[in-house]
């Protein structure tokens, strides 16, 4: 399958939240509906709810096609299980239907009945075992207040075709954890990746098919980037094996919600756990690796004789290599890796890191560093970077790139949304993934050249000259200046002339200010 060019941006992923409207009224209308009660906690009440409005709508929807009993569900019962599963859809009982809990959403028990509803629907579907919130009557929840919340979620999707009811609720679900990520601050990077930061990876990777493993998934964001990749290529859910591990129980259950809303079937696993701990894909090979795990992890569990550890044992400090060899562990012969990581990754000699990085780069596994610019995560200001490996620089697919690795700063590129937060635009991202892409030289890709001051294609050569660092500003040099074709003969008096004139100014504008002081009995 050829890549285009340019692909069109999904405008169900547009990176500005100002570009959304109907998922910001709902927002602001829930969040009113939120009282004193934390971000954290009421994000699991309001995507709980959500979740099951699209599971009874998945539901209405099927039941309508089998009681018709047009064409191929000629003969169906409405009322059978078994229907519902062979079709991909949860079997959804009365008790857990969305209708029963609009029409009691006034009741004072109704905390009880959504209780009641999550418990049925674990009860007849496995796969969400363990998975939906069930602490709807408790007392610090108002009851009323959430029979509001009902109302106001029913509201999404309302008689829309089924592919157009996927892709709204799917829409608000991805926004909701976006504001969410947003009110809890350095705590909503535990289960959110900005969503640009999310495209430009698995645009990066094109993914087209294959299996995608995420060992840190949070709520499963790379994932469904992945999915929205595949379908605006032509391609379909399923073409693409879903693998994800997550270590915080409430996390992963954000992350089985968020694909089950998009019909992605994924392996979690049994259940949440510690990577390092226990591997809970431990014979996975990937043909692509996109994760954004832990900055600079200190509280990580170490096994020393690890058979991940081939390129060194990472220190028990720091856990950022740690999650490198895990990476390069898992991927298949001619897998791609790409993830986001803390900038000292790049060029920290500490305890042992410099020498794993240099072993790492000595096997001719890093594809492309690319720093980003500050302000992008909701749970650190600190700008980061990104890594691309292969195994296999020379792939047949492509043009052999063993022994080079390129570079690209993009940290002059994003757009602030608000006072201390930054967002890639569709056009930062396509400048940082169309320039991979001709570098790499994939079908359709644009001519690669070297710019200054932004991309530089460097030889393992160059990298071990400057001690095996990997930072890009390193190695793509200062940005060309345009010249304007002033000789310097005359430039040089027009500008001394300017900077006097505004010393002129200024001295008049010290002046003012020290004659209004004096006027209100401050000056000398």
């Amino acid at each position: 399958m050829a890549r285009p060019k340019s692909p069109k941006p999904d405008s169900a992923s547009s990176t500005s939240a100002a570009n959304l409207g109907f998922e910001a009224k709902l927002w602001l209308t829930a969040d009113k509906l939120r009282n004193n009660m934390d971000a954290s906690e009421y994000k699991h009440v309001v995507l709980g709810l959500m979740f099951l409005k699209y599971i009874s709508d998945s539901f209405e929807e099927m039941r309508t096609k089998l009681t018709s009993g047009k064409n191929q569900y000629a003969g169906s019962d409405p009322e059978d299980a078994d229907e519902y599963r062979a079709e991909n859809v949860f079997w959804v009982p009365k008790l857990s239907r969305w209708s029963h809990l609009q029409a009691n959403a006034k009741q004072p028990t109704i905390g009880r009945l959504v209780d009641d509803a999550m418990v049925a629907l674990e009860k007849d579907n496995v796969r969400l075992k363990g998975v939906l919130p069930k602490d709807y009557a408790r007392p610090a929840l108002d009851q009323q207040r959430l029979g509001e919340l009902i109302d106001l979620i029913s509201t999404i999707g309302l008689g829309d075709a089924e592919n157009r009811s996927k892709d709204i609720i799917g829409r608000v679900y991805e926004y909701f954890l976006t504001k969410f990520a947003s009110a809890e601050g350095k705590n909503g990077g535990q289960f959110y990746t900005p969503q640009c930061v999310v495209r430009t990876l698995v645009e990066m990777l094109a993914p087209y098919k294959g299996r995608i493993y995420d060992p840190a998934c949070g709520s499963g964001g790379m994932f469904v980037q992945s999915e929205k990749f595949v379908e605006s290529r032509g391609g379909k859910i399923g073409d693409i094996s879903v693998y994800g591990q997550e270590s915080n129980s409430t996390t992963r259950r954000l992350a089985v919600m968020n694909l089950a809303i998009r019909g992605i079937e994924a392996d979690f696993g049994p259940e949440h756990e510690d990577t390092f701990r226990r591997d809970l894909h431990k014979d996975l090979k990937a043909d692509f690796v996109l994760a954004n795990p832990p900055f600079n992890d200190s509280d990580w569990h170490l096994i020393e004789d690890d058979v991940r550890w081939k390129y060194g044992t990472p220190p028990k400090g720091n856990a950022n290599f740690a999650w490198v060899q895990h990476f390069i562990h898992h991927l298949a012969p001619a897998g791609l890796a790409g993830f986001v990581l803390a900038n000292g990754s790049m060029s920290s000699n500490q305890s042992g890191e410099g020498e794993i990085r240099k072993a790492i780069i000595d096997a001719d596994l890093v594809d492309c560093m690319v720093a980003l610019p500050g302000q992008l995560f909701y749970s650190t200001p600190i700008p980061v970077c990104l890594w691309f490996l292969t195994r296999n620089k020379n792939d047949g697919k492509r043009r052999d790139r063993r022994k080079e690795t390129l570079f690209l700063d993009a940290r002059k590129l994003g757009t602030l949304v608000d006072r201390v937060h930054r967002e890639l635009t569709d056009v930062d991202i396509q400048k940082i993934v169309g320039t991979y892409h001709a570098w790499r030289g994939d079908k359709d890709a644009a001519k690669y050249e070297d710019v200054p001051g932004f991309c530089k294609s460097a030889t393992t050569a160059e990298i071990a000259a400057h001690g095996h660092v990997l930072t890009p500003g390193r190695f793509v040099g200062a940005e060309e200046v345009e010249d304007d074709g002033d000789p310097f003969e005359e430039k040089m008096p027009r500008l001394v002339a300017e900077l006097h004139a505004q010393f002129a100014e200024s001295a008049k504008l010290e002046q003012a200010i020290k004659a209004n002081l004096r006027g209100l009995g401050y000056g000398g």
